[in-house]
């Protein structure tokens, strides 16, 4: 074997269930030391130290102040930017350099301290946490929302994967009712995995019956108890090295997990965009090239672990790939961000060392994927407990036209997908509307009307015609 192959060779989560707990740089350090000890791998010779963007804080060096806490001076260093995918990005970046020769060992960690920072804010105090960035940089996403998503506030998860998700049912003629019971059947499986994962923020089971009959909406129809909680005090980390240095390291073979192959395309970025809004071609893309980069294909997976922040990207994601939501494999080994935690853009890290470790208990192959920004950005990465692939071949995939955006319109228009936003009390806030606009495109639009929010979660909206009408700004719809 080339001893430039790399393999991940240590592993470290925590989760920390009172509050307050530790800042992120304490619980980076902690993951990245265990992580480390697991490795053999002693601090002082790490060649790559990268670190995943924590939304929990922002410090003036990220990657430094890890650096001087672990005792390590890396030559490369790395801190992402914002996503569901940047785990993934910064492994395989770690795997690259290490089959290049530009390093022989790569530390990724990344935590999130949300709860504290909730159980602070509810106490009325201060974050009392070190080395804060002054002034604060811009948050890191690569790009800001477009300016007419902005105008509309229509710029959250939460509101943007429920469109998607009333796009996808209506184009598949599925009703209100049988999405709700597919969304449940779907997911409790999950809380069964959660249960037994002793790293798992929620670790109560739940039946079919029990999510189905949820009420308490985000953003309809989805509820928060089949959503990304991301409130967690989380951590993660990862070590790579190549097999030359585990060797000397004296890593035993089976404790070993290689990276056959992984892959990175993107969506168009803003929704309304989209050519469907039901479909995403970047999520199938990636599975299908990360698979022929490892020399595998879906049916040799033995577990997987499939971004599960919204039911739609569940969904999409077996779309693509034609896999089964109710496969006896699951979709998840971790429990899902719904249930294991949604740590921000961390979670990829937890379902990769989850992976990672049963694939050292159980033989075989795994397949983790990585969703960013509103369903935008994927990553696919096939694990083994056996060498092979191309590994270091990370050529993003790019796929996919815009549909043009009308950023102020009044006229006639056909809704192609809709959500209402419901406050913390569980009322009505507002309806958002990606509307076809004829012959030019698609709009944004916000309903306010409460009569009209409740008959769009009682009956299809899609497909309805509405009038719009605007300011200039913002766009109303109304039927």
């Amino acid at each position: 074997m080339d001893p430039r192959t790399p393999c991940l060779i240590g592993i470290a989560q925590r989760t920390i269930r009172e509050q307050p707990g530790p800042e992120p740089l304490d619980l980076w350090e902690s993951v990245a030391r265990e992580a480390a000890d697991d490795a053999r791998l002693p601090l002082s010779r790490l060649g790559s130290l990268q670190v995943v963007w924590t939304d929990s804080w922002q410090y003036d060096s990220p990657v430094g102040r890890l650096a001087e806490r672990l005792g390590a001076a890396p030559r490369h260093r790395a801190y992402s930017a914002v996503g569901g995918t940047a785990p993934q990005l910064l492994i395989g970046a770690a795997a690259a350099g290490i089959a290049a020769g530009e390093f022989d060992s790569a530390l990724v960690a990344g935590a999130e301290a949300l709860a504290t920072r909730r159980a602070y804010r509810k106490a009325g105090e201060h974050v009392p946490w070190s080395h804060p960035a002054d002034p604060k940089p811009p948050y890191g996403w690569e790009r800001p929302p477009h300016p007419s998503a902005l105008a509309h506030g229509l710029f959250l998860p939460v509101h943007t994967y429920p469109i998607m998700e009333t796009a996808r049912r209506a184009r598949l003629g599925v009703t209100i009712e049988e999405e709700v019971r597919e969304r449940a059947l779907m997911m409790a499986p999950m809380t069964e995995v959660a249960a037994a994962n002793p790293h798992a923020w929620r670790r109560t089971v739940r039946t079919a019956g029990e999510l189905a009959a949820d009420r308490r909406y985000v953003g309809w129809p989805y509820t928060r108890s089949t959503v990304a909680v991301l409130e967690v005090d989380q951590a993660a980390a990862v070590v790579l090295a190549g097999s030359g240095l585990a060797d000397r390291l004296g890593v035993p073979a089976e404790q070993r997990v290689y990276l056959r192959g992984w892959a990175y395309a993107e969506d168009t970025w803003e929704v309304a965009a989209r050519p469907s809004l039901g479909l995403s071609p970047a999520a199938g893309a990636a599975a299908r090239a990360a698979f022929d980069r490892a020399g595998l294909g879906l049916g040799d997976m033995d577990a997987l672990d499939v971004y599960s922040c919204f039911a739609v990207a569940l969904r999409q994601a077996c779309d693509a790939l034609g896999f089964d939501p109710l496969d006896r494999r699951g979709l998840t080994v971790t429990g899902g961000l719904p249930y294991a935690g949604g740590p921000a853009s961390d979670y990829v890290l937890h379902s990769t060392a989850t992976m990672a470790g049963l694939l050292r208990a159980q033989p075989g192959h795994g397949l983790v994927t990585g969703v960013g920004m509103h369903l935008t950005k994927h990553s696919s990465a096939v694990w083994s407990s056996s060498p092979g692939g191309r590994a270091g071949d990370s050529a993003p995939v790019h796929v996919g036209k815009e549909v043009p955006l009308v950023p102020a319109y009044s006229g006639p228009g056909v809704v192609a997908g809709y959500t209402v936003a419901h406050g913390r009390d569980g009322g009505f806030e507002k309806g958002f509307v990606v509307v076809e606009v004829p012959g030019s495109g698609r709009a944004y639009a916000v309903v306010t009307e409460e009569e009209l929010l409740a008959e769009a979660e009682s009956r299809e909206l899609v497909g309805q015609e509405v009038r719009v009408v605007t300011d200039g700004k913002v766009n109303v719809a109304s039927w």
